[in-house]
């Protein structure tokens, strides 16, 4: 998958406003650039946010390597944990921008908008990244495992 995938999806507890998805897929790394706008928003351009880079740990796997890039406060957990899911997922450095805003949600952005936007938004990027999560699951060794 070398060309940009771009989708919006709603953000859960919010009336009009979207979250935006940025992903490209390349050889050696994932960039997903997220931000949220509403439908009169939609034209304008959003700032950065956080910046976040992961990567995969070789002798603790289930624990990846991230570094911010960038930080702006509000954003930066949000693509700090994103970035560190999808780097153990895909066995893959990933990039992760995150300008998305909670403010439009029904409370203003509590841990459970949050929590809940955030698995959107994981479901929705596996659901992109389903053959690189594929070949990362797959026996590198190059033995294949017969089947039973």
């Amino acid at each position: 998958m070398e060309a940009p995938v771009q989708l919006s999806f709603p953000l859960p507890r919010s009336l009009d406003t979207r979250i935006y998805l940025h992903l490209t897929v390349k050889p050696k790394a994932i960039v997903v650039l997220l931000t949220t706008a509403s439908v009169e928003e939609a034209a304008s351009p959003t700032p950065l946010g956080s910046f976040v880079y992961a990567l995969p740990d070789r002798y603790n796997p289930a624990q990846p390597l991230s570094t911010p890039l960038c930080t702006v406060e509000p954003t930066l957990e949000f693509a700090t944990r994103l970035a560190k899911l999808l780097a153990r997922r895909t066995q893959r450095p990933t990039y992760v921008g995150n300008s998305i805003s909670f403010a439009s949600t029904g409370l203003g952005g509590t841990v459970e908008e949050e929590m809940e936007a955030f698995k959107k938004v994981v479901e929705v990027a596996l659901s992109q990244l389903q053959p690189v999560v594929e070949s990362a699951q797959a026996p590198s060794d190059g033995v294949r495992a017969s089947p039973v």
